[in-house]
């Protein structure tokens, strides 16, 4: 017992040492999503029935939970066999056996009839020949009639035979192995029929009897085909199952019927309930899996952001977990819409919180990988799933270009009105009512996208303090003027106010040109140089008609005010919370670029050599993503034109092409990931803004001087 404290202590440090380990951490979250996602797809909420399999005694009477229409396997199959049944056998013709049975009889005949020709051969000698002739035995009467007989009259008996023997040969189904004994009996009939004398009555009757066999022969596998086909082409017997509706009374046994039913209504236990455990762990796995090797090859930046894989986990367990709470609902008023809660599931509401807090494509991945959980959950049904997926897909796509924060709501709109006509196309496949059909999708398609809406709002601002995220909806908000920061600019700097937003505007057309992210572009320039509040008379867009202090102060002193701006913005920007992105694009706008002026000035007054360039560039670091780069040059062009005086459209891009060429050749854009052609088309974006700017206006004479030229008019013309 001394020892158990300290063994104890060890475990606990133990624990406490895994616990630290990132991949130990990692590897347990993983563990802990893959455990209960797969709990959700195989646990039943709100059971009530007790679960039964064949053979078992009911303990009671067991009622139908809802109201379902189902496929009944065993009427079906029923069905099917006598579909089977009304197959008839298919037969193989030989058309050679016909011929083979025609020769057989006129070799016969033929022989006969020369018996009876041959004048050399008396009474007894025919008699004799004629009974080597044929094949059979015949009465002694026969013989001797037919020895005495005629061979003319022989022979037109053999063609009646022979018509008679092709006619049952070649009509429908022919001569079988079955049919064979019936085809004899209507032959012989027939020759009773035709009035031939006795003799040739009964050599007709022997001769098909003798010859006579099957010219169709049984196909097993043709008609084992075309049996299948019949049974294919059977409609699945549907029957409905009311609510309330007893399935099986106490102390009977489960039946093969009472099965079907208790299993379409869940009611059913399984065979074995690990085989459920493991497809369900095993479906888990493989959408895991599968995210997790997407997320490594084509988001590795999110991949290695842990903090970003626990969100993906929260919003699908979140997701999943309301969905099972909507399946497992059932509304007793509505009982018609018991079975269809599956299209309530809003996995929208996890597409569009993946696609604004992280990336849209992953945002889709995540949205088909929850679909088919959804349709796990429901009992593998299909169009549940596949209602999700084009939801989820239409939320992805709706927020994909957010703008402001209305977008959200009416991305809402949007997941419902393709709700509802997924549900509408899920459903004119199956053979629900049409009343039902359309009061079905409007209700809960229009519940999914409201929901959906819903949650991403609400859920938004919590994820994004939760995981230090920035998303688009963020960004909205903090270009709002009412923003603490952009007022105080406006009051104290309004200069560089109204600077920031020229530049904002320039920003966002040109992220816009290269696909880079507009708002963070807009908002970042919004901010860039908030930090001149600090000294806002020392920056010239604020001196309206006021000395510039920077004359009395030497270059090198100036050059530190002006740079200092930086180290102010970002040091009010985290006073205030801003994201890192904002704070980024403050630090960066300049990147290290050089105070020319005042390092020429410098230059003009330095006599002993002393200066050096360095001491006159900003601290950096250079622009590090497209977006940082993109407000840079917009904050250099604007500063630029704004010197300008009237200019024309070709001095503009004249000047801005002269602008990012300095700013290449500085080496300010090395460790962006701008290339030529996003450069030429961010120029193009700001002279479109800057022509709009600096459009052409019509002068129009000072409303005096009319007054006066009206005068001078009319003098003259008195």
């Amino acid at each position: 017992m001394v020892g158990l404290p300290a063994f104890l202590h060890r475990t606990g440090q133990s624990v406490t040492l895994v616990l630290r380990n990132p991949k130990a951490r990692r590897v347990g979250a993983l563990i802990a999503f893959f455990l209960y996602l797969t709990f959700l797809v195989t646990v039943n909420f709100f059971g009530g029935q007790p679960l039964l399999t064949e053979g078992e005694v009911a303990p009671r009477d067991i009622l139908s939970p809802f109201t379902k229409t189902i496929t009944d396997p065993i009427k079906t199959r029923e069905a099917q066999e006598q579909a089977r049944q009304r197959v008839p056998k298919q037969y193989d013709f030989d058309p050679q056996v016909k011929i083979a049975v025609q020769n057989d009889i006129t070799a016969v005949v033929t022989r006969v009839a020369a018996v009876q020709a041959d004048d050399k051969l008396d009474l007894d000698g025919k008699v004799e020949g004629v009974r080597e002739a044929v094949p059979f035995t015949l009465p002694a009467d026969v013989l001797t009639a037919l020895a005495q007989g005629d061979p003319k009259a022989l022979t037109a008996m053999a063609k009646d035979v022979n018509d008679a023997v092709a006619h049952v040969m070649e009509r429908s189904g022919g001569v079988t192995q079955d049919n064979l004994p019936d085809t004899k009996k209507e032959l012989a009939t027939r020759f009773n029929e035709l009035g031939m004398p006795r003799s040739h009555e009964i050599l007709a009757r022997g001769l098909t009897n003798h010859f006579l066999r099957p010219n169709a022969f049984f196909n097993a596998a043709r008609t084992r085909e075309m049996q299948e086909a019949a049974a294919r082409q059977v409609r699945p017997v549907l029957i409905t199952i009311k609510k309330d509706e007893k399935i099986i009374g106490k102390g009977e046994i489960v039946t093969a019927e009472h099965a079907v039913k208790l299993e379409k209504l869940g009611l059913m236990k399984q065979s074995s309930p690990v085989k459920s455990i493991i497809g369900a762990g095993l479906l888990v796995a493989l959408t895991t899996g599968l995210i997790l090797l997407y997320l490594r090859r084509q988001h590795r930046e999110i991949f290695k952001q842990v903090n970003h894989l626990y969100l993906i986990g929260i919003v699908v367990a979140t997701v999943a977990t309301i969905a099972k709470v909507l399946v497992a609902i059932k509304v007793s008023q509505w009982p018609e819409f018991g079975d269809l809660m599956g299209y309530t599931v809003p996995t929208a509401a996890a597409g569009m919180l993946i696609a604004i807090l992280l990336d849209s494509r992953l945002a889709i991945v995540v949205v088909a990988a929850l679909s088919g959980l959804v349709g796990a959950m429901t009992g593998a049904e299909l169009k549940f799933a596949l209602v999700g997926l084009l939801s989820g897909i239409a939320g992805v796509y709706s927020v994909s270009k957010l703008s402001q924060r209305t977008d959200l709501a009416r991305a809402g709109i949007y997941v419902g009105a393709v709700t509802v006509a997924a549900i509408c196309a899920t459903e004119l496949l199956g053979d629900q009512p049409l009343i039902l059909l359309v009061i079905s999708s409007l209700v809960l398609g229009t519940a999914n996208g409201l929901l959906s809406s819903v949650l991403a709002n609400g859920a938004l601002p919590f994820l994004e303090s939760t995981f230090g995220i920035t998303s688009s909806v963020k960004l909205i908000e903090l270009a709002n003027p009412g923003q603490p920061l952009l007022k105080r600019l406006l009051v104290e700097a309004p200069g560089t106010y109204h600077h920031s937003i020229i530049v904002g505007n320039l920003a966002e057309a040109a992220a816009d040109a290269v696909n880079g992210d507009a708002v963070l572009v807009r908002v970042g320039a919004y901010y860039h140089d908030v930090g001149k509040v600090r000294r806002p008379a020392f920056f010239i867009e604020n001196q309206v008609g006021a000395e510039n202090p920077h004359d009395k102060i030497a270059p090198s002193l100036s050059t530190l005010i002006l740079t200092s701006h930086v180290k102010d913005g970002v040091e009010y920007a985290r006073e205030q919370r801003l994201p890192q992105r904002i704070v980024d694009i403050i630090e960066q706008h300049h990147g290290t670029s050089l105070c020319s002026y005042f390092y020429h000035k410098a230059l003009e007054q330095d006599d002993k050599d002393v200066v050096k360039e360095d001491d006159f560039r900003y601290e950096g670091p250079k622009p590090q993503s497209k977006e940082a780069a993109i407000v840079m040059l917009a904050d250099s062009v604007e500063a630029a034109v704004r010197s300008l005086e009237r200019p024309s459209p070709g001095q503009l891009e004249g000047l801005v092409r002269k602008l990012i060429k300095e700013k290449l050749a500085d080496g300010q854009l090395d460790e962006c990931d701008l290339n030529f052609r996003d450069l030429d088309l961010i120029a193009g974006a700001f002279l479109r803004v800057l022509t709009g700017i600096f459009h052409t206006r019509i002068e129009y004479p000072d409303p005096k001087e009319m007054e006066r030229r009206r005068a001078r008019s009319g003098r003259r013309h008195q």
